[in-house]
């Protein structure tokens, strides 16, 4: 079974209030990824889930977001690569980077789309300093930074007030997917990662453990 659910807010009979679910999927791939998002964002119209995050590593592979056409930049074929209906340009999953795909129901919190990426970029911050790392915001961008590297990428798409796709924190990532591409249109050195800036890999474990809980209490 595809979703394997590691923690709950609330009993799985109440959707309302504060129902939420944190589902990990350990390493998967992309394309199946993403097909359960959507299915999973017609479930939560419906009313028949909660609001839900999904935890996930990938196997190597690109995502081309709706501000790039896939064909207007030389991207390797070396890996797979996918077109997708988040904002931003191209960037990088694979293993060591920890994505997050919330699947939340943004009118039912009365939350604009200018919040929920603050929020997203706050549970990040929150996270990364749980491990020592200070991370920063920089105006005009999307995403969270330590000092001018930026460390977790953030792209969303809505479907019925429903947010979908979401974040990736680069926990112990190989950077050097990161040299082939100009990753959201910025330049392929400025990627970083906790493993780099520790001098030292944290654990997948304890860092998903701590946005699981970081993400809970701020939603």
């Amino acid at each position: 079974m595809l979703l394997t659910c590691v923690s709950s807010a609330t009993s799985a009979g109440s959707l309302k209030g504060s129902a939420f679910r944190v589902v990990d999927l350990g390493l998967r791939d992309y394309r199946k990824v993403w097909t359960l998002q959507k299915e999973l964002v017609r479930r939560r119209s419906a009313g028949k889930i909660p609001d839900t995050l999904l935890l996930v590593e990938h196997s190597p592979v690109y995502t081309v977001g709706r501000g790039l056409r896939k064909d207007s930049q030389d991207i390797p074929s070396s890996i797979p690569v996918y077109e997708v209906e988040r904002g931003g340009g191209v960037t990088y999953h694979g293993p060591g980077q920890l994505a997050g795909y919330p699947i939340l129901h943004l009118q039912e919190k009365n939350l604009k789309i200018s919040d929920y990426f603050r929020l997203l970029e706050e549970v990040i911050l929150q996270t990364l300093a749980a491990f020592d790392i200070s991370g920063n915001r920089i105006r005009g961008f999307r995403g969270v930074w330590v000092e001018k590297k930026k460390i977790a990428s953030i792209g969303i798409a809505v479907s019925q007030g429903i947010a979908y796709h979401g974040f990736a924190l680069n926990v112990n990532p190989d950077l050097d997917f990161f040299e082939k591409i100009c990753p959201c249109g910025l330049q392929p050195s400025s990627m970083t990662s906790m493993e780099k800036i520790l001098n030292g890999s944290p654990s997948m474990a304890a860092v998903r453990q701590e946005l699981s809980s970081t993400f809970r209490s701020t939603f």
